[in-house]
Parts: structure tokens; sequence; C-alpha cells
């Protein structure tokens, strides 16, 4: 009996006996395979020494040093052999290829097929052209639930970025499955889907008491994304102490790390769970959760260091292309500058960013306040003069996209109370006009 392309034979187990890489290179390999303990290379039954705590240590390795999970993939049993004790580990091929070591990471390092009777490197090309082909977790290998979708929304981020979308674009941007229909990545950045994102507000420290809550769902994830973040911005308030030598101004969160750490949560979120990121404000922090758990083969060590294996890589491409994502990898980092690891909080199913307010979030803070105003509403307010009805209005901030118009620049700026309606009873009234508040007056005069 000799070894062969579906059986290995190792004479012991030793810590120097590379079992994890035998196991790996069957998991990877299509038919999986049979490793033997108590048979020497030859062939030659010498029987293991220790059976029941050999078979322990390689459930353990097996089960620890493996990633994907492997479990239900292999099975550790006794055997006799010409009446000597043995054990048989059978593995089945995994179907969540490639399999590595934990240690190494997907890397030809952490990475072994099956070769003839030897277990080897895996070249990175093949590592990458197996990951690639999952469809666990990847939601461009996954069909959209609905097929007549419509773009309009996202030809506009791309004109405002001075970028068009042509015919191909859903080719270009990799929208389309195997098959020629819309995927997942898609249906999520489609003028109309079911996903729901909620800004959550609390008056407490707990979720006791919701004072308020906001919806930016069920539009393209890009329209959803900008909407939360100028939802942040405008809860992010700018805290002025004024004393008897200078004025001391600090915003209650960073900025820049509040933008990051918001961004990650869209483009990092495992949308194929069909769970979307969340986002909640507290008397004392802010809580952004994203589903799922670190990517495969990236640990929080490396996940602190930069590294990035993109989870949903269309997406991030997509907001590459509209500059709200920079470089890749920079994200973790930029936030580190500011806040500490502590900040991080690693679950099997979710991953959550907690950031600490530099004051008590309350509706009763006696120092003065300066509002944070988007950049749509800038807009707005800048181009006012007197009465304007809306086409005037769009006419004047180049914007031709009724309902863009409507929910990005009239909605915040009415809400705001910067502008107000000449016939506030009739909303609706085909003769109505819009005009600056006292308190946009003096916004636009700073």
């Amino acid at each position: 009996m000799t070894e062969t392309n579906r059986i290995e034979y190792k004479r012991e187990l030793t810590p120097k006996v590379d079992i994890e890489k035998e196991v790996i290179a069957f998991l990877n390999y299509p038919e999986g395979g049979v490793i033997y303990i108590g048979i020497d290379k030859v062939g030659t039954v010498v029987g293991v020494q220790d059976l029941d705590n050999d078979m322990l240590v390689l459930k353990d390795r097996i089960k620890n040093n493996i990633q994907p999970s492997c479990l239900g993939l292999f099975d550790v049993v006794a055997e006799k052999k010409e009446q000597k004790d043995i054990i048989k580990i059978i593995v089945a091929s995994g179907s969540e290829k490639p399999y590595f070591k934990k240690k190494y990471g997907m890397s030809e390092k952490g990475c072994f097929r099956r070769l003839g009777t030897a277990a080897e490197p895996m070249p990175q090309r093949i590592i990458d052209t197996l990951y690639a082909s999952r469809t666990r977790n990847t939601i461009s290998k996954i069909g959209s639930p609905k097929q007549d979708l419509a773009f309009e929304q996202l030809h506009i981020y791309y004109q405002e970025n001075d970028k068009t979308l042509n015919t191909h674009f859903a080719t270009n941007l990799e929208l389309l499955t195997e098959t020629s229909h819309w995927n997942y990545t898609a249906y999520l950045l489609s003028d109309v889907n079911n996903i729901s994102i909620k800004v959550a507000k609390y008056a407490g420290i707990d979720r006791v008491d919701l004072m308020e809550t906001n919806e930016y769902g069920y539009c393209s994830l890009i329209k959803a994304c900008k909407s939360v973040l100028d939802k942040l911005a405008i809860e992010n308030r700018t805290i002025a102490k004024i004393t008897a030598k200078d004025r001391k101004e600090k915003q209650l969160w960073n900025a820049k790390a509040l933008r990051e750490a918001v961004i990650n949560a869209f483009v990092h979120n495992d949308f194929s769970r069909e769970v979307p990121p969340k986002f909640e404000i507290f008397n004392d922090r802010i809580e952004i959760t994203s589903a799922g758990p670190l990517v495969e083969g990236l640990s929080e060590s490396e996940f602190f260091e930069g590294f990035s294996i993109p989870r949903n890589k269309d997406l991030i491409r997509i907001f590459k292309d509209l500059n709200l994502v920079e470089q890749l990898g920079s994200g973790v980092p930029r936030i580190l500058t500011v806040y500490p690891k502590e900040a991080f909080h690693f679950s099997e199913n979710f991953l959550r960013i907690v950031l600490p307010a530099t004051e008590q979030v309350t509706e009763q803070v006696t120092e003065q306040v300066t509002e944070q105003v988007t950049e749509q509403v800038k807009n707005l307010l800048t181009v006012m003069q007197k009465e304007h009805n809306r086409n005037e209005l769009m006419q004047l901030t180049g914007i031709n996209h009724r309902e863009y118009f409507r929910s990005e620049y009239l909605k915040p700026a009415i809400e705001s109370g910067f502008i107000e309606l000449t016939i506030p009873d009739k909303p609706r009234s085909s003769k109505q006009k819009y005009r600056l508040t006292n308190k946009g007056k003096k916004y636009k005069s700073r």
C-alpha cells in the first residue's frame, strides 16, 4: 500500500509534522483525501503510542489553525491495522476554497494544493482565482432579487464628479452575473431597493429612550451613504467655549475619523446577509455597526495596520470613483490617529466602532453651537436672492433631477430653517415660491 494523490502517510504525530498543510491541501483538492497517522512513507504500519491524546491534538489543530472553518469537512477516527492502533483523518473537498493556515493568511505560505503525492504551496494567481470564485459573501456573484432596475441616481453622482456612465457601464462596473443578469451590487446601487439604512438618536446612554429615527434607505447605496454623512455632520456640532482669554472650539467627534468610519461601514458590510449597517447616536458616543466579521484571511493586527482585503471590491471601486473612498487600507489608520484600538469591537457576526463624544450630547448644551450645513444646502443659499419657484432654483443650482433636488437641497434647507415657503398653508400650490429666512440671511452673510 503506497501513497497516492488521495492518500498521505505520517509515521507519527509530532510538533514538527505539519498536519495542517496536508489537511489544507486536501480541502483545496477537488476530491479531498485521507491521512493516516502510524504508517510510514513506504506503507509499513508502525502504530501510534498514545491514541486518545493524538486524536485530541489532531482535532484541536485542524479546528483552530485552518480558515475558513472546516468543521464538518473532516473526521478523525481510530482504526486497527496489523493489530496496531492507527489514526485515519478523512478530509472532504471544501466549498470555500482556498483554505489556508490561519497564521499566514491567504498567501503562498498559508495555502497548499495536492500535486501527485505531495502538498505544495499554492501560487498566488490560483489563490486569487479561487477566492474570486466564491459565492458566499460575494455580492457580485449573487443575482439581484429584481431585474427591472434603474440607475438615474448613480448617473447623477458620476456627472457631479465630471464622469460619465456610458451604455456599457453595467459591464465596466461589473454589475452583471455570469449569465448577464443584474447582480446584488447592481441592486444596492439602483434607484429603488429594499435596503433600509437607519440613523437612531437616543436621549441617554442606552437604547431605552429613542428620541429620533431617520431612514435613508430604499434608494441607491451612494445616496443613502451621503444622507447618513450629512445627518451625522449636522449632529457633529461645534461646541464653542468663550473664556476671559479666548474662544475654544471643538466638535463632538473628529470629522475625518467619523467620515471614514461611516464609509467603511458601508463598503465593508456583508450585504449577502441582508443586514445593512446601523448608526446610533447616544448621549456620550456614536456607535457604527456593520454586518459580518473580519474578512477571512485578515487578522485583527493586520486590520489595524491597514492591510486591505476588500469584502465588496465592486462597491469600493464605485465609492472610489465618486471620491468617497481614497486609498485602499487608509481608513482604519486614519481613525487610529484620533481614537484608540479599543474603539473597535469584533464579534463573530458584526464589527462595531464606538466613538466617544468630547462633550455630553444633550439638548441642554449651554455653550454656543455652530450648526453644520451640507454642501448642497450651502449652494442653494448662495444662489438665492429673492423669491424663487422650484424651477428657477433648479436652474440656478444646475440640478435637473427634481427628486434629487427636493431631497438633497430643498427639503434639508427648509427643515434647517434657512428657507421658507411663501404659501406655507398650500405646499403643493403651483404658485409656490421659496425665500430666505432671517436665519438663512444671517448664515449667507457670514
